[in-house]
């Protein structure tokens, strides 16, 4: 059996190549010294420093290189996009698909999430699937239609064999860069409600399903949450671009 178990990252638009460069041999370093067993742990940087990334971390099998985006077309005249074949070649082995923040500011829909899920795995690469609500949805109690709304987009699309590499992100918008965050039974109660769906389609299959946590995650909540049924790891933004900060989260896993 698989462990579900797995930590990533995500930088955003921020460092330059220097302070990339800096971090990484950081957590690097830290991760050969303090974290035992093979659970993954996948960063997820500024396209321009993709190549570094995956030269950097090569030496540790535990640590993977992960883009943020990637275009829903394979090639051609498309000025400024990058494919998934294009990452997968630079040795990107994760791409996420449907961040809130892709959603909110670039009218990503769920069909082109759903595309885009669909390259990465045709690509070869595991997509790392975001959904969630928006606070007005949450405030008005349409956190679980949003959230099915979303999901069943993407899985609808996918066969087993295509499901088994995918991994899920819940992402409640509203405790994303506000300092907010879910109480840990909110989390508990939407992740145990994304499995159900899972299992709805996926039977089994679903009970393999890495599901992470996104909403201002960090070093002081990190251990309540990743001790709530069905939390298996974390999406993490801010606290990822502090090395102590990041590798404290990671030793927070049961």
């Amino acid at each position: 059996m698989k462990s579900r178990q797995l930590v990533a990252g995500n930088w955003k638009m921020n460092l330059t190549k220097q302070e990339a460069q800096s971090l990484l041999a950081e957590i690097s370093g830290m991760m050969a010294d303090e974290i035992h067993g093979n659970m993954p742990v996948v960063l997820f940087p500024s396209f321009p420093y993709l190549m570094m990334t995956a030269t950097q971390l090569q030496s540790d099998p535990r640590l993977k290189t992960g883009a943020q985006n990637c275009s829903v077309e394979k090639s051609g005249a498309f000025t400024g996009e990058v494919s998934a074949e294009m990452l997968a070649s630079c040795g990107v082995g994760y791409v996420l698909a449907g961040h809130s923040e892709r959603r909110a500011y670039y009218g990503e829909t769920d069909l082109i999430v759903a595309q885009k899920v669909l390259r990465i795995l045709q690509a070869g690469m595991i997509p790392v699937f975001c959904c969630g609500e928006s606070l007005d949805e949450r405030e008005k109690g349409r956190h679980f239609e949003t959230v099915q709304r979303q999901i069943e987009a993407v899985t609808a699309a996918l066969n087993e064999e295509q499901y088994a590499k995918l991994v899920v992100a819940y992402e409640p918008v509203w405790a994303i860069g506000t300092g907010k965050t879910a109480t840990a039974e909110q989390a508990g109660e939407m992740h145990s409600f994304i499995r159900g769906l899972l299992k709805m389609q996926f039977s089994q299959a679903a009970d393999q399903t890495t599901i992470l946590y996104g909403g201002s995650c960090n070093e002081k909540n990190a251990a309540e949450l990743f001790r709530t049924s069905d939390v298996d790891g974390g999406l993490i933004g801010g606290a990822s671009l502090q090395s102590r900060s990041f590798i404290s989260i990671v030793k927070s896993l049961p």
